[in-house]
């Protein structure tokens, strides 16, 4: 029976990058993983394979379509007759993501890891370890790190099939349809209308809370709902949904709005309401492995399981469902098993929607911090008055910097606006130190750049604010 140091069950963001982390520290190690693509094994998991990669691809694509085929006019460029080939299109998308899992692959290879495809289960404990069915081959680990994801919630009255998709199925479209439907207007909802809503597609979202992006900035709320409408996709919230129905050649979904009922017909539906662990098949139950009451893994601060030497990180202890979330909890748990101080900041991580205009933000939004009792003073400016914005010619959205009032310590920075996903960063890091408003207004940024309404905002915080 084969033995290792560590064994990872999931080769997703967090488990691939886990079992990375462990073979540098010297371990001996192997990762389980059942994810197929197109029939064959494919590390990476959800993000790499059905989920962040390939709807980036997707995105980069439309807006593109977009810019040639409406917003480079103003540039004094003009294009006729410019078409998508969608097929085209998916292919690209395709070559990207098997850059990218064949690269864990070589990873893999390279760190000396052992790859198993197919299912982990945890079948008991044994001295100095555990025996696992690593995809139907019983091995014997001293330490196990579950990493084994989430699954997409289905709508009880949707289930999946037909023309009733997830988020995998809105990355396959073989064309444009003519009218989608979107149940949720989270990050997937909104990236993947997006995709299609610039290719064509007439989209409506349909959302059951009252309001746009209710976990974000209000004013950052406010402005992205103002720009998607402007694009044209059709909101409604506070609705409930009553009947949906997979006609073979369409989708009709009935639903409650404003007391009154409606129904509306769709193409394709895409529903996006969030995400369940995926404990399936793992042997929890047989071994006593303790999940919270939806369903999670139970995990302490350093990640423990109620089982010894058992460990979970990522989208199945719940939290922010987020790769990079994943990726340094994955680090992390490696250096614990090695007896280091593997730690990860979650009042810091970032979130990104890489819609057009982009949204994202870390830290406590102005409300939270006034719900916690913190006095704040805020700092706002917007692209319309950032040099590189307008030369970009996209000048839409703003960066707001939140502060405490006594100390100037940056507690939330909220941004929409272009290439904010990469803005965030230096958001991120300032706060890791515990840095200021005055330490970031103060800091030399180069000229012009999107950066620099980063720089005013903060400057904005003390009234110092230079450009407005």
């Amino acid at each position: 029976m084969d033995t290792y140091d560590v064994l990872v069950i999931g080769g997703g963001p967090g488990g691939y990058v886990a079992a990375i982390r462990a073979a540098q520290l010297g371990f001996s190690v192997a990762c389980v993983d059942a994810f197929t693509r197109d029939g064959k094994p494919s590390l990476g998991g959800t993000c790499l394979n059905i989920g962040c990669i390939p709807s980036k691809a997707l995105l980069d694509s439309s807006e593109k379509f977009e810019m040639i085929s409406h917003d480079v006019q103003e540039h004094g460029i003009t294009v006729e007759g410019a078409k998508i080939d969608v097929a085209k299109m998916l292919g690209r998308k395709n070559s990207v993501v098997d850059k990218l899992t064949g690269g864990v692959a070589y990873l893999f290879k390279k760190n000396k890891i052992k790859s198993y495809h197919g299912y982990g289960k945890l079948l008991r404990q044994d001295e100095g370890g555990w025996i696992v069915d690593a995809a139907g081959t019983e091995v014997k680990a001293k330490n196990v790190i579950v990493a084994t994801g989430s699954n997409p919630r289905a709508l009880p009255l949707a289930p999946f099939g037909g023309n009733i998709v997830e988020n995998s199925g809105a990355l396959e479209f073989g064309e444009v349809p003519k009218r989608l439907g979107v149940i949720g207007a989270g990050v997937i909802g909104v990236e993947l209308g997006s995709v299609w809503r610039r290719l064509g597609a007439q989209v409506t979202v349909l959302e059951a809370l009252p309001g746009f992006l209710l976990p974000a900035d209000a004013a950052v709320s406010r402005e992205a709902l103002k720009q998607f409408q402007k694009q044209g996709l059709d909101f409604h919230f506070s609705v409930n949904i009553t009947e949906v129905r997979d006609n073979g050649g369409s989708v009709s979904v009935t639903y409650t709005e404003k007391e009154q009922s409606v129904t509306a017909e769709f193409d394709k539906l895409i529903v996006s309401i969030g995400r369940v662990p995926n404990t399936e098949g793992l042997g929890a139950a047989q071994v006593g492995l303790e999940l919270d009451e939806r369903g999670f893994v139970k995990i302490d601060e350093h990640y423990h399981t109620n089982l010894p030497s058992v460990y979970a990180i990522g989208d199945v202890v719940g939290g922010a469902m987020l790769a990079h979330k994943a990726e340094d909890e994955g680090v992390a748990v490696a250096e614990i098993i090695a007896g280091q101080a593997g730690h990860v900041n979650y009042d810091v991580i970032p979130w990104v929607i890489y819609t057009s205009p982009e949204i994202a933000w870390a830290g406590l939004t102005e409300q939270a911090a006034k719900d916690k009792g913190i006095a704040v003073k805020t700092g706002q400016f917007p692209f319309s008055a950032n040099g590189r914005a307008l030369g970009h010619g996209d000048p839409r959205g703003f960066v707001k910097v939140v502060a405490d009032a006594s100390t100037d310590k940056v507690l939330g920075v909220h941004m929409v606006g272009p290439n904010v996903s990469e803005l965030i960063a230096e958001a991120v890091t300032l706060m890791e130190f515990g840095g200021s408003a005055e330490d970031l207004g103060r800091t030399v940024h180069a000229h012009p750049t999107l950066s620099e309404a980063l720089k005013e905002a903060a400057m904005g915080v003390g009234k110092m604010a230079i450009h407005l």
